[in-house]
């Protein structure tokens, strides 16, 4: 199995006012970050996928899977709160020329160790593509030690996209799973650099979507050891994390830096609130004194 690679944006998918599918605006997202990236992963949690139904999520794979080029490693999330819709979506993405699945612990209920391995297994027998744990603790409301992540492993799960936001489980992912070949991506851009010294080699940013230029070029200062450069690029990473903040959610931060860089005007789905003007001008004031936005009148 190749591992992943790269700058892999968990892309957000747009919707009209209405709340239906902006199948335009969709290809226009696709193609913009298809020119600077190295992959999209798709319906996580940027891209509202619980938000939407099984067959939603399907004419959003399709769309991507038609737009994108033909380098972009294209990862579709499959997570649900049953095995049934989840095995039905990988079942799908694997049709359509996804390369890898993910799937988010299932969530709402608490799960033993029992459910959790069932559900992966099931999930790892229904495709021949590789399937990844994405491991989100806060979304599906329980944690997974890495053992466990280890014995998942040897039922044949290929791999886990971290997003723990803890570099210390991080470096057990890689350390203590003994699987061959196992793959351990991160999930946020934040610790990017911290997670590449450790021999991580692809990160899942948010932030990609309006602004994948600065994370492909923090990607590549890190993993060529360029520290000086990579710990600048980091902190300005950080400084913008900290601009998406000042919308108390980032997935409606990224949708709105869209708009403001130009890219294409589209909605997140309810019950997320798009930002009113007010709280848009900040951020387009924080983003000009970061140098991402140009300041009116240059």
């Amino acid at each position: 199995m190749e591992k992943s690679f790269g700058a892999i944006p968990p892309m957000v998918t747009p919707f009209k006012q209405d709340g239906q599918l902006d199948e335009k605006n969709l290809q226009k997202i696709v193609e913009f970050l298809c020119a600077h990236v190295h992959g999209l992963f798709i319906c996580g949690s940027y891209g509202n996928g619980p938000l939407m139904n099984v067959e939603e999520r399907k004419t959003v794979a399709e769309i991507v899977a038609k737009y994108r080029k033909d380098h972009i490693q294209f990862i579709v999330h499959v997570g649900t709160t049953n095995v049934k819709e989840s095995v039905e979506l990988a079942k799908h993405a694997e049709s359509i020329g996804a390369v890898k699945v993910a799937a988010v612990a299932p969530y709402y209920y608490h799960h033993t160790k029992d459910n959790l391995r069932r559900f992966y297994e099931r999930l790892a027998n229904a495709v021949n593509i590789p399937v990844y744990v994405y491991y989100n603790p806060k979304f599906s409301g329980y944690g997974m030690e890495v053992d466990f992540l280890d014995e998942l492993a040897d039922l044949g799960i290929a791999g886990v996209k971290d997003s723990s936001f803890d570099i210390m489980y991080h470096a057990d992912c890689i350390r203590k799973i003994k699987k061959e070949g196992f793959d351990v991506v991160l999930g946020t851009e934040a610790m990017f650099l911290s997670a590449a010294s450790l021999g991580t080699r692809a990160f899942i940013p948010g932030l990609g979507n309006a602004w994948p230029e600065l994370c492909v070029e923090l990607f590549e200062a890190a993993i060529q050891d360029r520290m000086e450069e990579a710990r600048k690029l980091q902190a300005k990473v950080n400084s913008v994390r900290d601009i998406m903040y000042l919308a108390k959610s980032t997935v409606v931060a990224v949708y709105t830096m869209l708009e403001l860089r130009g890219i294409c005007k589209v909605y997140p789905r309810e019950p997320f609130i798009p930002l009113p003007d007010k709280e848009k001008d900040l951020i387009r004031v924080e983003l000009q004194k970061v140098g991402l936005l140009q300041q009116e009148g240059r």
